[in-house]
């Protein structure tokens, strides 16, 4: 078992002799370990005094005293929990149940709604009805992840999937990176319903920064989904600006309002925002790919397959040109009117569009090579 700690010397005794009692009474072959992340009020010496091994892991950061602790650890399976005594370590043995039939990951869920249990003044009234259940939604409906408390940090995992997750996180978000990429990576998942109990320490309060580590996590989140950060809202705005177009091209009117090359103008904007945030979509989800935060999909490779590099500079070269013909068509009106004034409300059908497809096209040819580069396997 892997304890991460920093000044927990008001209840680190209790959780030491809970896990040990665990595993002494169930016939659990196994060791306790501290992952001490610089403390200085005697935690150190309380975890030798009561048998622990201590591995000390100088760099700050919740996750990255996990990762101390984990590559440390001698074990197939790593149980993980905080030393702040809100949970209790004799539940230990069901963690390891479901890790020998064959589960990678065992999540402990504290909230109803997953058959878990909150005593009176264990959870801040925030995280009991807006965070938790907010991130842990999230991240079934973003990923998929089977669980209900995604920020529970009593959790059982196999040694051999914690080396295959590579995992980055070094503070708060290390635990639902965890979840995340596992769920990525076809981990089989399970969830075990446990009570929390209020935290024991009394010389400081919780190392969880409310708004700072949520923004963190929503961060993560995030970073981990490109279709949300990107590919959705870009194809929103695409939509938008199509139908801007289908309606402002032909000048219609809809009520007492008109629809003319304003509208236009303001579509071709969406256009080129929805098309920018598509483009970051392929060049972020391709880097990620390749880099190994995100596991292989076969339908981007199959999206790359039909959208070459060469076909994408032939499609970003006829939008180009394309555009320029729209510009000189309207400079050819401006010509045969003297170089006069024009009417704008008909000049501008042909310069707004010709404008927005040579953007379009050139964002094509630049971005094709992008993503070609990011896209290169390393040797």
């Amino acid at each position: 078992m892997v304890i991460p700690c920093l000044n927990e010397a008001d209840t680190l005794a209790a959780c030491l002799q809970k896990a040990q009692q665990a595993l002494l009474e169930n016939g659990i072959e196994g060791e306790v370990l501290v992952a001490d992340n610089g403390s200085t009020d005697g935690s150190i010496e309380i975890a030798e005094r009561l048998g622990a091994r201590v591995v000390r892991v100088p760099e700050r950061g919740y996750g990255r005293a996990l990762m101390g602790g984990f590559e440390a650890a001698r074990g197939r399976f790593i149980i993980m929990g905080d030393a702040d005594d809100s949970y209790d370590f004799r539940e230990l043995p069901r963690f390891v149940a479901k890790l020998r039939e064959g589960f990678d990951l065992v999540q402990g869920c504290r909230l109803p709604s997953g058959g878990g249990t909150v005593l009176p003044g264990a959870m801040p009234f925030l995280h009991y009805w807006w965070g938790n259940p907010m991130f842990s939604w999230l991240a079934r409906r973003w990923f998929g992840a089977p669980i209900r408390d995604v920020y529970c940090g009593l959790r059982g995992l196999a040694k051999d999937l914690y080396v295959r997750l590579e995992q980055r996180c070094t503070g708060m978000e290390f635990a639902t990176e965890m979840i995340i990429k596992a769920t990525l990576h076809g981990a089989r998942i399970a969830e075990v319903p446990i009570t929390l109990h209020p935290a024991g320490r009394r010389s400081h309060g919780s190392h969880l920064r409310t708004f700072h580590d949520g923004w963190r996590t929503l961060r993560f989140f995030l970073l981990y989904s490109p279709r949300w950060l990107f590919l959705v809202p870009g194809a929103i705005l695409i939509a938008l600006g199509l139908l801007g177009y289908a309606l402002a091209l032909p000048g219609v009117r809809l009520g007492g309002a008109h629809l003319d090359v304003h509208t236009l103008l303001v579509a071709s904007l969406w256009l080129l925002l929805g098309y920018q945030s598509i483009l970051f979509y392929v060049s972020t989800k391709t880097f990620a790919i390749r880099e190994g935060m995100l596991p292989e999909d076969p339908r981007f490779e199959g999206f790359f397959e039909l959208v070459s590099l060469e076909r994408g500079l032939l499609a970003g070269a006829a939008a180009l040109v394309s555009g320029f013909v729209l510009i000189l068509v309207a400079a050819n009106r401006w010509r045969l009117a003297g170089f006069g004034d024009l009417d704008y409300a008909q000049t501008m059908r042909w310069v707004i569009p010709g404008a927005t497809l040579t953007a379009l096209g050139f964002q094509t040819i630049l971005s094709g090579f992008v993503v070609s580069m990011l896209g290169m396997r390393r040797r």
